[in-house]
């Protein structure tokens, strides 16, 4: 196994532990706008999305994109669309007069 390899593994698995610390401690009320924030970063993927398709030859590689600039793209949606749900909870109520 080459350095190279070992390192990124390293950064993989240490990432993976210090994102489960981090998130662990989260308390309830504050899950939901950190979630919402997370998935809305997937913009980043977009954009990284986009700089690969320029690069892309082969048949697996556009599949890779394709299938990698969904799930980004779901998450900005779903990102944008708990956001609104959460902020809703906070807009007064119009009263409706009958």
């Amino acid at each position: 196994m080459s350095v190279l390899l070992m390192a990124d593994i390293t950064v993989f698995v240490l990432s993976l532990l210090v994102g489960f610390e981090v998130i662990s401690k989260v308390p309830a009320t504050l899950h939901t706008p950190l979630m919402s924030g997370a998935n809305a970063i997937h913009g980043v993927v977009l954009v990284g999305v986009m700089l690969l398709a320029a690069s892309a030859n082969t048949l697996a590689g556009y599949l890779l994109l394709l299938v990698g600039g969904a799930f980004a793209a779901m998450n900005v949606a779903g990102g944008y669309v708990v956001t609104d749900r959460m902020l809703a909870m906070f807009r007064t109520r119009k009263e409706v007069h009958s």
